[in-house]
């Protein structure tokens, strides 16, 4: 498996796994948001495909927290899955992703031919891969970015410091937790 990454200004490394916000999401809503079941979830944080880069559980009971680029990483692999890649061939597409980033994803078109995974970052790129011969499909993640952040508008998040939903008010598990604290 080789992931190529396409022309483009050299970007900032790191970038789309970067969490500077302390807002996150639970389990069950980046599920939701992104398409795929729980076990799925567990396994791939388990094996560090995706983690969670606002809040890594630590043992029983405590609950992971997956930021919005997590999230949107887990839709693409799910995608990227449903189009028949193998898991080992998305670890290093994701790895790639890790290693080089990019500093605006909007732009960013992931394409393969079913082998190699290729990051285009313009038109002209995505059509030269065409044209080669080379590119079955692709996903722009500037759309999948929208979809993301649509589906999460309408589900909680939690701060991470103290299990708040974002709003301000508590979750009923946060609630019983704290109880179980105090008392």
């Amino acid at each position: 498996m080789s992931v190529t990454r396409g022309g483009g200004s050299e970007a900032a490394a790191g970038v789309l796994f970067d969490s500077s916000s302390e807002v996150g999401y639970r389990g069950p809503t980046a599920c939701a948001a992104a398409g795929i079941t729980y076990r799925q979830l567990d396994y791939w944080a388990r094996t560090g495909l995706v983690e969670p880069s606002v809040q890594a559980a630590h043992g029983s009971g405590s609950q992971r927290l997956y930021g919005f680029r997590d999230i949107l990483v887990l839709k693409v692999v799910k995608r990227l899955l449903d189009t028949g890649i193998s898991l080992q061939q998305i670890r290093a597409a994701v790895q790639h992703l890790r290693d080089h980033g990019t500093e605006d994803l909007a732009q960013v078109t992931l394409m393969s031919d079913g082998v190699s995974v290729y990051e285009c970052t313009s038109a002209d790129e995505v059509v030269d891969l065409l044209a080669g011969g080379q590119g079955v499909f692709g996903i722009a993640l500037g759309r999948v970015w929208q979809e993301v952040a649509g589906e999460l508008a309408e589900l909680p998040a939690v701060r991470a410091e103290d299990g708040l939903i974002a709003d301000g008010s508590t979750d009923e598990l946060a609630t019983r937790r704290s109880a179980r604290k105090t008392g």
